[in-house]
């Protein structure tokens, strides 16, 4: 039999495994994902989404180098994390899963995640999607990484954060220099590649002006 499971127990073992943010929200909020990366495609029976953020140091934004170790760091700590609140929901009698804040699955050549972890962050009150494509969190700003928890537990929600940002404001797009964010409908995977290396199995990355360039990149207050 399950034990009683809330949301701030799972808040706790967030925080405890590690994570500076972690946000809940409803499986049944994901309908507009595409078919095999909703939450129930990953977890039969999926209720709730757990998501865990962690921020990282600014400084690493002074170079590629550092960005690219720091990232490739951070994606390794976070997946440990989302392993650690999987494995204390399942010890509480429920089904979990740990979603890797990287990896996923391969279609058409190009690799996608097992869901949307910004988007998943921003359901589950985390911050909004800028126009930049990234998730933008009050505190944290873009300086997020993030992996997730789905569990069949049934979790009461966190609520949707609004912002008023990005009115008017085209410093990403004007920035990037390959024109991935031109298109305000759709983001530009292909050509944001370009600036993107694998070597040792490992992504090094080129380019993260959108991230660095953007006002609100150490928060909003």
């Amino acid at each position: 039999m399950a034990n009683e499971l809330t949301g701030e127990k799972v808040k706790e073992y967030g925080l405890n495994a590690g994570a500076d943010v972690v946000g809940i929200a409803s499986a049944k909020d994901f309908g507009s994902a595409p078919e095999g990366f909703k939450p129930a495609d990953n977890l039969e029976g999926c209720l709730s989404v757990i998501v865990l953020g962690t921020t990282f140091p600014h400084e690493v934004l002074n170079n590629t180098v550092d960005y690219t170790a720091s990232r490739n760091e951070m994606l390794t700590k976070m997946t440990e994390m989302a392993k650690d609140v999987a494995k204390r929901i399942k010890a509480a009698g429920y089904k979990s899963k740990a979603i890797s804040a990287s990896g996923g699955q391969t279609i058409d050549g190009k690799m996608y995640g097992h869901i949307s972890l910004k988007h998943a962050a921003e359901l589950a009150g985390l911050g909004i999607i800028g126009r930049n494509y990234l998730l933008i969190n009050s505190e944290y700003g873009t300086l997020l990484w993030f992996s997730a928890v789905l569990t069949d537990a049934d979790l009461t929600p966190d609520k949707k954060v609004q912002y008023n940002i990005c009115d008017n404001c085209n410093i990403c797009v004007e920035t990037c220099p390959s024109g991935a964010l031109n298109d305000p409908d759709a983001f530009g995977r292909k050509e944001c590649a370009k600036f993107f290396t694998l070597a040792n199995k490992k992504f090094e990355i080129k380019c993260f002006l959108c991230r660095k360039e953007c006002p609100y990149c150490f928060g909003i207050d």
